[in-house]
């Protein structure tokens, strides 16, 4: 990528080169003063995303909704488009990630990139991106709950897997992301580099344990296989549906974004993590993803499974290391809660120090002894709690949480892409960015969200009742609802967007680290 900026964004940000700035004397030129701890090098920028991102986590906890929703044909090709349009999304956020490395990212960015109606841009792509992000920390615990059921079942067979112990469980691993969240930024940076290894090992023991040990594997035709077992009579809703999958695992690439802040050389560092994660996840998916469609048996044996990806272990390799196996998917998740936990609060931090969260006082402060923002770790949990809560009486939970985590954060992710492709040639970007390529990605990025959107607002099962009802509108509306009745009763009048401490020399006396 080009590293050329133009004059008026040197002039934007004192007359100075951005390129010869420190990542202090940047974020000063913003009108922030330094107050998280930068040590999050290239390597741990990308982390955060992949770990976030986290292809086995993904494709294990969404595996049986895609294989009941279109079958190995949506689950193999599915996987492969909706990666290329994900690629699309992340590099356009990647560009504006450059221009505004901030623990703000999306609320800051609209806000600055708007040419008009700044505050309310910023306060909508702020509370879009709140509920994703929760929406994201409940679905990852959620995940590993009924996967370490799993485990459990098959080790006891006598125990019996419900929604309240679900719910219970859950809030357990929640917390216990928490209390790891509480403590240094350097310890959440170790686990994330752990992260990034087992994902990467993980994987490659359980695709070379489905390639080598089952006796027989479907031939090559059977990624063509399509099957809609949704009750929706439609095939192409029950494919679409299918997409779900991808989708879901593909969110949270914004913690790069969000730990600007907390990243060296976050201009170029933060936007590379994005894309790199992306792009690394997409084909490690392909792999595990045609692993597992390849090495099931029989197709209605593994769709009338509790967990299709779990009877597909068993019948390839066998209980004992199908056991072994879920070990591996189980601290990945943990891991990607981790990882999620630590960005979602990361935009607390940042919203709140804005004053856009009600107590944001409270919520901005920053723990002196660990220069991590604990009272928005706290916060996250409280919230992601709330969420799962549902779960103790809907069979679909799940997918609703997922919806809630895929649309908010792709709504948050397409407003400052659809704002940077309003400025045109206005956009001022950073050191890493896409030339003159940056528009059509943009529309490529900001058409898909749109539909994606759309999508996953819908029903997911037939026949729709009580217990199989999507509540994901319903959550989405509670929170854009609270947001607006906040925004026309008293925030439009105080909440302009990103607000500036001072000039740099003066935001620069107030730094706590």
């Amino acid at each position: 990528m080009s590293s050329r900026i133009s004059a008026s964004r040197a002039r934007a940000r004192g007359a100075v080169d951005p390129i010869a700035l420190d990542d202090d004397a940047t974020l000063h030129a913003m009108g922030y003063p330094r107050k998280l701890t930068r040590r999050f090098q290239a390597f741990d920028n990308f982390a955060i995303s992949f770990t976030v991102i986290n292809v086995v986590a993904g494709i294990f906890s969404g595996f049986g909704f895609g294989w009941n929703a279109g079958g190995p044909a949506i689950l193999v090709f599915g996987w492969t488009g909706v990666s290329v349009m994900v690629l699309f999304v992340g590099a356009s956020m990647a560009e504006v990630a450059s221009a505004y490395p901030t623990s703000g990212a999306l609320y800051f960015s609209a806000g600055k990139l708007a040419r008009r109606h700044k505050g309310a841009w910023s306060w909508y792509t702020g509370w879009l991106n709140f509920a994703g992000q929760v929406g994201g920390t409940a679905a990852t615990g959620y995940a590993a709950a009924i996967f370490l059921q799993a485990l459990i079942t098959l080790q006891w067979p006598g125990y019996e897997p419900t929604g309240h112990r679900t719910v219970l469980i859950t809030a357990l691993i929640i917390v216990a992301q928490g209390l790891a969240n509480t403590y240094t930024v350097q310890l959440v940076a170790v686990l994330n580099r752990i992260s990034v290894w087992w994902l990467l090992c993980g994987l490659a023991v359980i695709v070379t344990a489905l390639v080598t040990v089952p006796d027989q594997h479907q031939p090559a035709s059977f990624v063509t296989h399509f099957a809609n077992n949704t009750g929706f009579t439609s095939g192409l809703y029950g494919g679409m549906l299918g997409l779900l999958v991808t989708s879901w695992t593909f969110t949270g690439f914004d913690g790069s974004f969000h730990m600007s802040e907390e990243t060296v050389r976050a201009t170029v560092n933060a936007p590379k993590g994005i894309t790199r994660s992306i792009a690394s996840s997409a084909l490690a998916g392909l792999v595990l993803m045609c692993a597992l469609v390849y090495s099931a048996r029989d197709y209605d044996r593994v769709a009338a499974a509790d967990s299709p990806p779990v009877r597909i272990l068993i019948d390839g390799v066998g209980l004992a290391a199908a056991k072994a196996l879920l070990l591996i998917v189980i601290g990945a998740m943990l891991f990607c809660g981790l990882a999620n936990l630590t960005s979602n609060a990361r935009q607390i931090f940042a919203f709140s120090r804005d004053g856009a969260m009600p107590g944001s006082r409270w919520w901005h402060s920053v723990s002196p002894r660990t220069r991590t923002p604990v009272n928005a770790v706290w916060l996250a949990v409280g919230c992601s709690l709330v969420l799962v809560l549902p779960g103790w009486w809907s069979h679909t939970a799940f997918t609703a949480i997922v919806s809630v985590n895929v649309v908010g954060l792709f709504l948050a992710y397409g407003i400052p892409i659809l704002l940077r492709l309003r400025l045109g040639d206005a956009f001022q970007p950073g050191p890493w960015h896409l030339g003159r390529w940056g528009r059509p990605v943009g529309v490529v990025a900001v058409t898909w969200i749109l539909f994606s959107s759309v999508l996953f607002m819908l029903p997911h099962a037939a026949p729709v009742t009580v217990t199989s009802f999507n509540y994901a509108p319903v959550v989405l509306a509670v929170v854009l609802g609270v947001a607006s009745l906040w925004w026309f009763t008293a925030a439009r009048r105080r909440f302009h967007g990103p607000v500036s401490y001072g000039r740099p020399d003066e935001v620069a006396a107030m730094d706590l680290v």
